[in-house]
């Protein structure tokens, strides 16, 4: 099998750099927020990743394909349509959540929302926790 080559990386730039270059004054209001909310829940600092990804953690991964590769274990990217929020699906704990959340909808693996206000902040806190003890129940997550 060829070499995978990485996409999601860290970057060598500050959360705050980074939310201070986004258009939105809203989208940098939620962004700090949202820093707020995984920093509290995941008890991780938050770190930039392409993409404009803030992600909380990290895990190395390998796939029964045998691809490998490492991710941060959870976060959320501020984008200009939705607010993209990562790893609070997966897990009986998190669908049954997932309805209390409020306004928002679901892709394959993130839930998006137009606006932070539309979401529960505390059921948004308790899915970044079960989706966290989800990940850790099948790999080592790490606070780098």
């Amino acid at each position: 099998m060829a070499k995978y080559n990485q996409k999601t990386k860290v970057e060598p730039i500050s959360v705050e750099d980074f939310i201070v270059s986004i258009e939105s004054p809203q989208r940098q209001v939620e962004a700090r927020q949202l820093v707020q909310v995984y920093g509290t829940a995941s008890g991780y600092e938050p770190r930039l990743f392409t993409g404009g990804m803030i992600g909380f953690g990290r895990y190395d991964y390998t796939y029964p394909s045998g691809h490998s590769g490492t991710s941060f274990a959870t976060g959320f990217a501020p984008r200009k349509a939705d607010l993209s929020l990562y790893g609070l699906k997966g897990s009986a704990v998190t669908e049954a959540l997932l309805p209390k959340l409020g306004m928002h909808s679901e892709g394959k693996g993130c839930v998006y929302a137009k606006r932070l206000s539309d979401l529960d902040q505390a059921v948004l806190h308790q899915l970044i926790v079960a989706g966290l003890d989800n990940l850790k129940t099948l790999y080592p997550v790490t606070p780098e």
